[in-house]
């Protein structure tokens, strides 16, 4: 398994820089698409990437160890934190039958 940055810098002629976007640089792509896509830009960063692709792992049914591994988390509780699922039935209105 090769690893490095998933976002790197792109010379004129295409070849790779080799430094890394900065997390500002990320954010600022991420909110520049979201606001094409008819999405409010304020409501998106770069961390949604982050949280976007924990809840659709284990959504999907990853193992929570290989989804801690590849986001690095050490911890469970912080790991679910990014986990957007819990998050789908707060203020619901059924909240006290579901």
């Amino acid at each position: 398994m090769e690893t490095g940055s998933v976002f790197q810098s792109f010379r004129k002629g295409g070849s790779v820089k080799p430094d890394r976007f900065s997390e500002g640089s990320v954010a600022d792509i991420v909110k520049r698409y979201a606001k094409a896509a008819g999405l409010d830009p304020e409501a998106i960063s770069g961390h949604s990437l982050r949280a976007g692709f924990v809840t659709s792992a284990l959504e999907a049914g990853a193992d929570l160890l290989k989804v801690m591994d590849v986001t690095r988390h050490r911890e469970v509780k912080t790991l679910k934190a990014y986990d957007r699922r819990a998050k789908a039935f707060k203020n619901h209105a059924g909240k006290g039958f579901l």
